[in-house]
């Protein structure tokens, strides 16, 4: 738990106020939480964690359940009005903005998104359903992305359209 919350300090840039790092300490201790095996000895550690979880959720406006299995340096770009599935999966260097959804696509249906590394998910996104979402991806803001993305694409629209991401350019200065 110590090794992973002192890489999200370094993924939040240091900084304390920055409420995705609050989130994040809250998010490893329920992780951790559950390699206690003795019901009674983890007990008062859910009920804190359930304490900490509802108020990290007021605070911040982030629902991050420790269900949810999230990669290394995860980053929450900003916050408030993000809403995570405890079923979905990321993974590493993902980075995540205000008014994003990650979840399931109906209520009573199972299944929430596979996302992989190095995935930017822009504000007010929507990724829904049993989906698998490849790596170095950039999901457009308010996407609506309900279908598959492979890898190296980029997703925009409502509903997503996929298009592959424009090559970077050799210079290294991120321009096509």
């Amino acid at each position: 738990m110590f090794d992973n919350l002192r890489e999200d300090w370094r993924t939040h840039e240091r900084d304390p106020t920055r409420q995705g790092l609050w989130v994040m300490g809250v998010y490893r201790f329920g992780r951790w939480r559950y390699g206690i095996r003795n019901r009674w000895l983890r007990l008062p550690f859910s009920i804190l964690y359930k304490i900490l979880k509802l108020l990290s959720q007021i605070l911040t406006g982030i629902d991050l359940p420790c269900e949810a299995i999230v990669g290394r340096r995860f980053r929450i770009e900003h916050f408030g009005d993000i809403i995570i599935s405890g079923d979905t999966v990321f993974g590493d260097d993902v980075v995540i903005r205000n008014g994003v959804t990650v979840g399931l696509k109906r209520t009573h249906e199972r299944g929430a998104p596979i996302i992989g590394s190095r995935v930017d998910i822009g504000a007010g996104a929507k990724i829904l359903g049993a989906i698998h979402i490849g790596d170095d991806v950039v999901i457009g803001a308010n996407a609506v992305v309900l279908r598959d993305v492979p890898s190296n694409a980029l997703a925009i629209g409502v509903p997503a359209q996929i298009r592959p991401r424009p090559a970077r350019s050799s210079d290294g200065d991120g321009t096509p």
